[in-house]
């Protein structure tokens, strides 16, 4: 089985030439700096309704660009989350401080403020909640929409534990995309993710586009954690099965050195590669390369979605 460029797995590196042991990076995770004047004044207005982002939490490389053009997801129900996942740098705390009650207005003023069309709103995973936050979350929806009656939401949600009644929830006022990531293969999930598992993950993609079929869904990859290639397309497939309509591809960069190591640097053309064989197992969307995120050009790939399936947002 043909693995994705896999580097050695340790810390030191095989040969001169490794891009791994000497905090080089490939010529492609090389980008300049982002032009634009909303930098400042994103962060301004986040951090002038008291709100956290995960752009920040979870140390994203994307963060100033998408900054520069006025636009950030929105992290919700604090800033801890009750899990400790090895790839993610977002603090853990098995209780955390209960939801603030002012976060699903001061979320809409925001969304308000910076003028945004589309919003990507995502969670901390809060197995402390017996609905896991989701009607917290459903108030932030109901909130934006007050004062945003033009804007599209994309739901960017943990597990719930499974629970078909905290994801009921959030289908009584459905967003525009629901989107639950499986992060990676089925083999690396034990050790990539903390609690969630692989099958619970693609259930419930199932079940929301059953139970909400004008509801695109939405799930995303990282890669360079020392998945193979027919592990990658074999989880291609099952999203498809599940009726995943948008993957999201990118790679994996370690935050901190607690984290899980590196073990692939995938250049530009494998991703093009591997997104080529999802279309042709039959995903309508597919946005890869190395520095996507889940809600990187969230609006862009909303819209282009949207094309490639032939449905107008009127």
């Amino acid at each position: 089985m043909r693995k994705l460029n896999i580097l050695p797995e340790h810390d030191e590196p095989s040969s001169p030439d490794s891009v791994v042991g000497r905090g080089r990076f490939p010529s492609w995770l090389h980008r300049n700096l982002p032009k634009g004047g909303n930098l400042f004044k994103t962060g301004e207005e986040i951090r002038g309704e008291r709100l956290f982002t995960v752009c920040e939490e979870a140390r994203c490389p994307n963060l100033l660009e998408c900054w520069s053009k006025g636009t950030a997801t929105f992290l919700v129900l604090g800033k801890a989350c009750t899990r400790q996942c090895g790839f993610c740098s977002i603090a853990s705390n098995p209780s955390p401080p209960p939801p603030d009650q002012e976060e699903p207005e001061r979320v809409a003023r925001s969304v308000e403020a910076l003028k945004l069309k589309h919003v990507v709103i995502t969670m901390v995973a809060r197995d402390d909640l017996p609905d896991g936050g989701a009607q917290h979350l459903k108030r932030v929806v109901e909130s934006i929409r007050s004062l945003n009656r033009d804007v599209t939401i994309e739901l960017l949600t943990s597990d719930f534990q499974g629970s078909k009644e905290s994801l009921a929830l959030l289908l009584e006022n459905p967003p525009e995309i629901f989107n639950h990531n499986v992060e990676t293969v089925r083999r690396l999930t034990p050790r990539v993710r903390h609690r969630a598992t692989y099958d619970r993950s693609l259930e419930i993609l199932s079940w929301i586009k059953k139970e909400s079929p004008q509801t695109l869904t939405k799930s995303g990859l990282m890669l360079g954690l020392g998945e193979q290639e027919n592990e990658v397309v074999s989880t291609l497939s099952d999203l498809h099965q599940v009726g995943v309509q948008i993957v999201t591809m990118g790679q994996y960069l370690q935050p901190t050195s607690h984290h899980l190591l590196v073990k692939a640097f995938i250049p530009p053309e494998t991703f093009d590669a591997l997104a080529d064989q999802g279309r042709a197992l039959g995903i309508p969307y597919i946005f890869a390369g190395p520095f996507v995120r889940s809600s990187y050009n969230a609006g862009v790939v909303f819209r282009d979605a949207l094309r490639s399936l032939s449905i107008t947002s009127d």
